[in-house]
């Protein structure tokens, strides 16, 4: 069973008070289920990023699997690391689909649960599930240590192939942050000039792009991986729903953190 790392921390560890909080969130969402292949959502903590996220999370269909992309804070565990324990939130528990893990057996994807154990990039995105339906659904997380752009395509690949093969209903979501603790105007302008690239799926300069700028988004390759996979179940449409700062909720526009919640249809 993968534990609750940061309960208490980025998002309530009380039920009562997270469903309250989640609500918060969704309040100016229009909950328009469409038919989104991948998604990126934020990862800080509620309060700050939160509301963007459910921008997205309001949008997405039901689906069988939702494969979860997130970066490795912490430094622990395989480069690129799929887990199939059991997840709990204070919402309740969420098996993972570990028929398709089995299908990246022997893949660039090692199956670790030590990457995963303290990392928060994934586990905030699960409430947000939860909220929109239930426990009906299993998830797949693969946490990337090893982001650069050959690595993140061919997570992307092997994880569209394993889908393909399953014949499931799944949405890749990446879990990433932008632009970290700069001025609000320096932030705006290099997390849109990153973002446009993603609206063109266009992998190769948006790794230039980021390089150019040195933009300190925290999971570039966890966006490449959802762009590479949902390009090969079909999507193609691309929309930014929302951005925002974490200086839009504290006031404070000298240092903040950028955040975007962008849809793949």
């Amino acid at each position: 069973m993968r534990q609750t790392t940061v309960a208490g921390q980025f998002y309530p560890l009380n039920p009562k008070s997270l469903k309250k909080e989640l609500s918060r969130c969704f309040k100016d969402t229009d909950n328009v289920q469409r038919n989104i292949i991948g998604a990126v959502v934020p990862h800080a903590g509620y309060i700050y990023s939160g509301a963007v996220a459910a921008h997205a999370f309001a949008s997405l269909p039901k689906a069988d699997t939702y494969v979860l992309f997130g970066p490795n804070h912490t430094g622990y565990g395989s480069a690129v690391a799929l887990s199939q324990d059991r997840w709990t939130t204070p919402l309740g528990e969420i098996e993972t689909d570990r028929e398709l893990g089995k299908q990246l057996a022997g893949s660039i994807v090692d199956l670790d649960e030590m990457a995963h154990r303290f990392e928060h990039s994934i586990e905030v995105q699960i409430p947000f599930l939860q909220h929109m339906f239930g426990s009906d659904f299993k998830i797949l997380p693969i946490c990337m240590g090893l982001q650069d752009e050959e690595t993140a395509i061919e997570v992307g690949q092997e994880v569209a192939k394993a889908v393909k093969a399953s014949g499931k209903k799944v949405v890749f979501i990446a879990s990433s942050d932008f632009t970290h603790y700069q001025p609000a105007d320096v932030a705006f302008e290099n997390d849109h000039y990153l973002i446009e690239p993603i609206m063109k799926m266009d992998i190769s300069e948006f790794y230039r792009r980021k390089e150019e700028k040195n933009v300190t988004a925290c999971g570039f390759g966890p966006i490449a991986a959802m762009l590479t996979a949902a390009e090969e179940l079909g999507g193609k449409d691309v929309n930014l729903l929302k951005y925002a700062t974490s200086g839009d909720v504290t006031g404070d526009n000298s240092a903040v953190v950028g955040y975007a919640a962008i849809t793949v249809e």
